[in-house]
């Protein structure tokens, strides 16, 4: 059986519905016959590539909050995260163009790493404080997550798997998308956000339970 998975790498919403999913896998009697797909999603991909600004600043303006109301909201959002076993240090946080981060992980895909690699730059994002738009911040991330640096590095300075991206993206609006994370479990059932673990845990018995009657139809 099949999941997909829709997120952006400066989600902190994705990450947290990403540990949600991996809490109900982890129980699912079958978990080694899932298979789990990445899939890159932008949530602004008109940012500027080389430039970032401070997340409570893009929040403010995009919500109309005062910079005080944002850095309140991003503070629950830490203690959310904190109850799923993750550590969130948003007040220091960037935002900035994520397609380089998406081309690495569809790098690591081709490697079977796909999901070390997106593990591995949330970690950096939202725990370490390290850039995930740098390319050379990238370069090492890639590598601690066991790809080759100088492959990485090639892809970076090239324009490799942009239209994976952009294909991506393209795939996640049709199928209804307009915002993530966004889960689809055996091409039949959709999730979209940070669920709890309870609702994922059914959706992949439910899921199961469909496939195997097909199956012995």
């Amino acid at each position: 059986m099949r999941v997909d998975i829709w997120s952006d790498l400066i989600c902190p919403w994705c990450y947290l519905g990403k540990r949600r999913f991996e809490q109900a896998l982890e129980g699912f009697e079958h978990r080694a016959e899932v298979e789990v797909v990445h899939h890159s999603f932008q949530l602004d991909p008109s940012f500027p590539r080389g430039t970032t600004r401070p997340s409570r600043e893009i929040l403010s303006e995009k919500y109309g909050m005062t910079l005080a109301e944002a850095d309140a909201a991003e503070a629950q959002m830490e203690q959310r995260a904190a109850e799923d076993g993750l550590e969130y240090h948003l007040a220091e946080v960037r935002m900035g163009n994520t397609v380089d981060g998406h081309r690495l992980v569809h790098l690591a895909a081709a490697h079977g790493l796909a999901d070390a690699m997106v593990e591995r730059l949330y970690r950096a994002h939202f725990t370490e404080r390290r850039s995930v738009f740098d390319h050379d911040s990238l370069v090492e991330l890639a590598a601690e997550a066991g790809l080759d640096p100088d492959e990485a590095r090639g892809v970076l300075a090239s324009d490799a798997y942009e239209a994976d991206v952009e294909t991506d993206g393209r795939q996640a609006g049709e199928l209804g998308a307009t915002g993530v994370p966004f889960f689809v479990v055996d091409s039949r059932y959709g999730i979209s956000g940070a669920q709890p673990a309870e609702l994922f845990a059914e959706t992949l018995t439910r899921a199961w339970a469909g496939a195997q009657n097909r199956t012995s139809a």
